[in-house]
């Protein structure tokens, strides 16, 4: 069996339409950068609120992935 070792990171997704797509940028944005995501976490959710409306929603997930051995 192939041992699998794993990378915890933190990350903030931010998007005015959504949580879904706040998840959606901080994924796709570290897809750029690391390789073999494999899961995500939804630790928190919050957002701004301008003139009585929510203007900007805030994500912040974990998101493990697994190191090159």
């Amino acid at each position: 069996m192939q041992e699998k070792t794993y990378k915890l990171i933190e990350l903030v997704g931010v998007s005015e339409t959504s949580i879904e797509d706040g998840i959606q940028n901080a994924i796709g944005r570290a897809n750029q950068t690391l390789n073999n995501l494999d899961w995500f976490e939804v630790v928190e959710a919050r957002g701004l609120i301008q003139e009585g409306r929510v203007n900007q929603f805030q994500v912040k997930i974990k998101v493990g992935f697994r190191l090159n051995m």
